[in-house]
């Protein structure tokens, strides 16, 4: 199968997307019939490129902190030239949904020269007719995708040849000078991230799951944190693994999709992730195959941040609809690289409100180069790069979900306990998981709790099938001093981020650093 040069192609399914692909030099099929591609130079986000049109919608509402700002008029003729980049070239439109709530959702269509994008994004979006039902009054959003079109930024008000334009405006996206293909997936949540909270709906990057008794619970966390792997559950069905939206009815994914990274990924640790990585038409990027076709997930190669994008029903256990009731608990997860935190703590909802805005986990050293020792990383709502709005608009919302619902809110931390890493040792995946099953279950409701004298919050002091010992940091350090003085570091930190969000950074409830004055 071949397609023509200046064809339009509509809402080719899997199959045929697949026979496109493959006529491209950075495609080729794994042993199991999964699609393997490279994305070139660029093997993540560039958020420096993202740029927002400034108009009267967006003048005093955007965080323009964390956003560059491009002209009404430098937009449209980058829009102008991305879609004549399209001439004499086969063009694949996908016209999807995003938002599994029908009175939240986006009519998305997507359009790029590229089968395997267009595969991709029909991977991760709704695929209207399956599972979700389509609403009435849709908002129409149209994406340009023109991975090889290379910016002028004297022209289209560019900071490079790559750019990431949106106008909130009229809902429409320009991604231009990159083919790695998360940038599709974050534009949509981009815009949701803007206009969501105009509709009272609180929109969120984290991963939701729920119970037997229809409890919805909420997962954040930056990446490596555990995310995709503590909201995969056989005995939870899975309603997102990354976006989500938090109405007053309930909770709702606003993908049809998962994107799991697959660095080290093992049937053992992840059974349900590594089989959608065998499926026909599941899109794996930047992953090296062996010389059997075979994925090499251990090989690093070409980047740590490599992905698998398959639809979601190809796992075991999903929630109808992909949609949940209101939240029964919300967990934030770190990995702590400077073995300080407990592996659980009971939040209050103002503390979980200041934990939500601080979004906190650690670098460990050897992920990325000049990192020799742990380092903090906090980005506000665990999303910072997505969210087009102050944080605490978001943060002002999150406070009035809890309140209404009364959700409980815990903190998991899965880094490292013992010291800090090169010293101490990660957090055993099975005390996590029971941890986290007695968080959900309301197992912890009725401990003894000890307060943290410096963060402040509530650490269990029995839970059952877990060592005593783990749930107090400081005695599982050799040196009980080296500790204390690692924590005040840690919470120092904490404060020195908190800064940012002005004069109230003092009384929020966070670190109290009486005693480390100095």
């Amino acid at each position: 199968m071949a397609a023509r040069a200046g064809s339009l192609s509509a809402n080719d399914i899997a199959p045929a997307l697949v026979a496109f692909a493959l006529q491209g030099d950075e495609v080729e099929l794994t042993a199991d019939g999964a699609v393997s591609v490279r994305t070139g130079a660029f093997t993540g986000r560039s958020p420096k490129d993202k740029f927002i049109v400034r108009d009267g919608l967006t003048e005093n509402t955007v965080w323009w902190d964390n956003s560059g700002a491009i002209s009404p008029e430098k937009f449209d003729v980058l829009l102008a030239d991305a879609v004549a980049s399209f001439a004499g070239s086969a063009v694949f439109r996908q016209d999807l949904l995003a938002g599994a709530d029908p009175r939240h959702q986006y009519g998305v269509t997507v359009m790029t020269p590229s089968a395997w994008h267009a595969l991709f994004i029909r991977n991760l979006l709704i695929r209207p007719g399956e599972m979700v039902e389509t609403g009435a009054n849709t908002t129409p959003v149209t994406i340009v995708h023109a991975p090889r079109f290379k910016a002028d930024p004297a022209r289209h008000g560019s900071r490079t040849e790559t750019v990431i334009a949106l106008d909130m405006s009229r809902n429409i996206v320009v991604i231009a000078g990159t083919s790695y293909a998360g940038e599709i997936k974050k534009s949509v949540f981009s815009l949701f991230n803007f206009h969501a909270p105009r509709n009272g709906v609180l929109p969120m990057h984290c991963s939701a799951n729920i119970g037997a008794n229809g409890d919805s619970a909420l997962f954040f966390g930056l990446s490596g944190t555990g995310k995709t792997t503590l909201s995969n559950d056989p005995a939870r069905p899975l309603i997102g693994d990354d976006e989500h939206g938090w109405s007053d009815d309930g909770v709702f994914n606003l993908e049809g999709g998962c994107y799991a990274k697959t660095i080290k990924l093992s049937p053992e640790a992840e059974p349900e992730i590594h089989a959608a990585t065998k499926r026909f038409g599941t899109v794996l990027e930047n992953v090296v195959l062996d010389a059997n076709s075979a994925p090499a997930f251990d090989d690093v190669s070409l980047t740590e941040n490599t992905r698998a994008a398959y639809p979601i029903h190809v796992l075991p256990a999903i929630a109808k609809g992909s949609v949940g009731g209101v939240p029964r608990t919300v967990v934030f997860l770190t990995a702590d690289a400077f073995g300080v935190l407990p592996p659980i703590a009971r939040l209050s909802p103002e503390q979980a409100v200041y934990h939500f805005l601080s979004g906190y986990t650690a670098k460990v050293a050897g992920t990325e180069r000049g990192v020799t020792e742990p380092q903090a990383t906090f980005s506000a709502c665990f999303g910072a790069p997505f969210m087009p709005l102050h944080p605490t608009v978001y943060g002002a919302m999150l406070a009035e979900k809890l309140k209404a619902s009364g959700a409980g809110a815990w903190l998991i931390n899965t880094g490292w306990t013992g010291g800090g890493y090169g010293v101490g040792k990660r957090i055993d995946i099975a005390s996590t998981r029971r941890l986290l099953s007695a968080a959900l279950d309301g197992e912890l409701d009725n401990v003894p709790m000890r307060r943290d004298e410096l963060f402040g919050f509530e650490v269990p002091e029995l839970v059952p099938g877990v060592e005593t010992r783990l749930l107090t940091p400081r005695q599982t350090w050799a040196d009980a001093d080296a500790y204390d003085r690692q924590a005040i570091h840690l919470a120092g930190l904490f404060r020195a981020n908190f800064e940012k969000f002005g004069d109230g950074a003092n009384a929020a409830p966070g670190p109290i650093l009486a005693q480390a004055a100095e």
